[in-house]
């Protein structure tokens, strides 16, 4: 099996390419005919869109508000829930949930890295 550190430099190797990759393609993308008159199109639809958007969010009123109250309740639950099934695991106990369908859940695990400054 190959070290963290092993895996970590392949996976830097492997974003440096992508990254020049992507600089190509860029670089292609301005060149064709088409793309900046197709790229205005898009942004002035988005722009639009975003306009009937609004609109529609606004004549809704309460109705909107609510659901926007209710986002920021599903984040936070959610970040309580994490909480409590982390501080549940590091008791050495596992962790068990079920939805109305009895259907249960398992946690999922995931480990990122950021850089050190």
């Amino acid at each position: 099996m190959q070290s963290a550190q092993e895996l970590f430099d392949k996976l830097q190797e492997i974003k440096k390419d992508q990254k020049e990759i992507k600089r190509e393609y860029k670089d292609a993308l301005t060149n064709a005919n088409e793309y900046e008159e197709t790229s205005e199109k898009y942004q002035e639809l988005k722009e639009k869109k975003k306009q009937i958007e609004n609109l529609t969010q606004q004549r809704m009123g309460a109705r909107w508000e609510k659901h926007e109250e209710n986002k920021k309740q599903i984040d936070e639950i959610s970040q309580m829930i994490t909480d409590v099934a982390m501080s549940t695991i590091m008791e050495g106990r596992t962790v068990e949930i079920k939805d109305q369908y009895n259907n249960a859940y398992e946690p999922i695990y995931k480990i990122s890295f950021k850089k050190i400054q």
